[in-house]
């Protein structure tokens, strides 16, 4: 990264410098593929930032109130690029907004944060918008990506570009300093309101600068896939990551075609959550369990030497079996998602070390890491390099951040990464940066003295009537290894000993039963079938076994629906909102302790 760029919007000139003839973001319209120059960026977010000015917003001086909120709710796609960058250019702050959320935590942030004017993608998002239109005082302009009856074209606002008009557009532009806002975002929050976390220009770039050494796989004649949403710090700081590395970027054209866009795209790196990773892997084995004979016994086979994968030591045999079982099978994983990754970087939730296993062993690095949205949010990683990278970690603190463990495990950190604070909520912000230190929330411990180890959140933590604390996120995770468990929640606060609801894989159940010649009922009766409950009971007794007796699985309850952001009980960013669950299932939970 040059020197120079201390800003977000000089990653965007250093990329024009460099490759002034290279496509920088591409989409697909009409089922083909468009690029765009990084100068076309540029002279767009231009254009948008003088009709921005136009309407009114701007700096009124750069404090955090003076400087004017612009809204987006949208997709990923070049637009939200260009409108990120004509909000900075026009010194306003942008606030992303999760589409997946409620209308009312929609107004909720509105409100707060006075959002002005607001970019939406599509005529769903509209009709949501407009069921609470009149709840939003501030709120003056709407402006869409997509063509919508009666609601303005983003493009219907700009024009060409006069000297003029781009001289105060430059001036604003050189008054910005890093210390700066450059965006507020709101938390998807696992309970109560959620809050806006303050990130600067400082904050943001410090972490990029940070994060870079755990991208030298990377190389600019290459090309990413995006398609996690530009609305969490992860993939935004990412996204700045990969324009720094000057490759050539590609947006999914939604999560219901993320496969055949990996086939058209054949990137080097995406970004995912655990879940998704969790998806890839059961379509693989679904087309494995599709095979007969001979090529059946080699998949199970590649698939168990997988399981054994050790980063750390492999004896010749193993890396024999190992390179056989790649020629056989494990480039057709590879294959099957575009042939040319090298790593898939993963966050938001603990990833099952046997996944990390099977994909390591297939030469799909998955470099899992760890932060929030109030450290911009990169605190650890596990590096590319196997030497930088251990099974059950959140890898190696990047530079420019410390780390400190509290008494208690809590992890705590420092650095420039911190934000500025919660938004009109300094008395929250007080209870979490303490002497220029960031409580986490999390506990977590160091291996072999540099692997960081995040072992439970600590608003999570529970306690059973005997006294004994539960940490149920280790339990879950080591759960969730099993085939037949797609989703899990430990319960069991002041009762006599831990629960546990389990959202269970109908499909691999099925299956299971199906080769032994057992024909199972509906799906609904499978949450009460003896056969199934059995089998959901041996799994459980078989981890159960690493754990104290106090935290083992006693009696548990199965759901039929899988949990999703949709019905609420999952946030934006795919962890359990444990207060929601709770609540919708009280009764059930109350017939495992009746």
């Amino acid at each position: 990264m040059n020197k120079n760029c201390t800003l977000l919007f000089h990653l965007l000139d250093q990329y024009i410098q460099n490759h002034p003839n290279k496509t920088m973001l591409h989409a697909k319209k009409n089922l083909k593929w468009e690029g765009m120059l990084a100068s076309e960026v540029k002279v767009k977010a231009y254009q948008l930032a003088i009709a921005i000015k136009k309407l009114g917003l701007g700096p009124h001086d750069y404090t955090d109130e003076g400087m004017s909120k612009i809204g987006i709710i949208a997709n990923n796609r070049p637009e939200w690029i260009i409108t990120d960058y004509a909000t900075q250019y026009a010194g306003c702050i942008l606030v992303p907004i999760y589409p997946s959320i409620t209308a009312s935590e929609w107004a909720y942030i509105i409100n707060e944060s006075q959002i002005k004017v607001l970019f939406i993608s599509d005529k769903s998002i509209y009709k949501k918008i407009q069921s609470v239109k009149d709840q939003l005082p501030s709120l003056t302009h709407i402006y869409s990506f997509d063509e919508i009856p009666d609601v303005p074209h983003w493009t219907s606002v700009v024009e060409p570009i006069h000297e003029t008009e781009k001289a105060e557009i430059d001036t604003i532009k050189d008054s910005l300093k890093p210390q700066h806002l450059a965006t507020i975002i709101y938390t998807s929050g696992t309970t109560g309101n959620p809050k806006g976390v303050m990130l600067t220009h400082q904050n943001i770039m410090s972490n990029i600068e940070g994060s870079m050494p755990a991208f030298n796989f990377c190389n600019s004649n290459e090309r990413i896939l995006s398609f996690l949403p530009l609305n969490h710090i992860f993939e935004r700081t990412v996204m700045n990551i990969y324009i720094n590395k000057q490759v050539s970027i590609y947006f999914a054209e939604g999560m219901e075609t993320i496969g055949p866009d990996m086939m058209d795209v054949k990137p080097v790196v995406i970004t995912t959550v655990p879940r998704l990773l969790e998806k890839v892997y059961e379509k693989i084995e679904l087309k494995g369990s599709q095979l007969n004979g001979f090529k059946k016994n080699i998949f199970d086979w590649a698939v168990a030497l997988a399981s054994e994968f050790n980063l750390e030591k492999q004896s010749l045999s193993y890396k024999i079996k190992l390179a056989i079982a790649d020629k056989l099978v494990y480039t057709k994983w590879r294959q099957a998602i575009g042939g040319n990754i090298k790593a898939i970087v993963t966050g938001s939730a603990a990833c099952q070390v046997r996944l990390l296993k099977l994909f390591t062993a297939a030469k799909i690095v998955v470099m899992e890491g760890y932060g929030l949205t109030e450290t911009s949010p990169v605190i650890s990683v596990n590096r590319y390099e196997a030497i930088n990278r251990k099974f059950g970690t959140i890898g190696t603190v990047i530079d420019n951040v410390k780390v400190k463990l509290g008494a208690d495990g809590e992890i705590i950190c420092q650095g420039p990464n911190i934000m500025k604070g919660y938004y009109k909520h300094p008395e929250l912000t007080d209870e979490v940066i303490k002497d220029s230190w960031f409580h986490t929330g999390d506990i977590g411990e160091f291996i072999d003295g540099k692997f960081l180890k995040l072992t439970d959140r600590n608003k999570e933590i529970f306690k059973i009537s005997g006294g004994k604390y539960i940490a149920p996120l280790p339990i879950e995770n080591k759960m969730k290894e099993s085939h037949f468990i797609e989703q899990i929640m430990v319960v069991g606060n002041n009762e006599k000993f831990a629960g546990a609801l389990i959202v269970p894989s109908i499909q691999k159940i099925r299956e299971f039963f199906s080769d032994k010649n057992i024909e199972l009922a509906s799906d609904i009766d499978l949450t009460t079938d003896k056969d199934v409950l059995r089998l959901i009971r041996k799994e459980l007794d078989q981890f159960n076994q690493l754990f104290a007796a106090h935290e083992q699985i006693k009696k548990f309850k199965l759901l039929l629906n899988e949990w999703t952001i949709e019905t609420g009980e999952l946030t934006a960013t795919m962890k359990l909102r444990r207060k929601k669950i709770a609540e919708k299932y009280a009764d059930v939970i109350a017939s495992i302790y009746s």
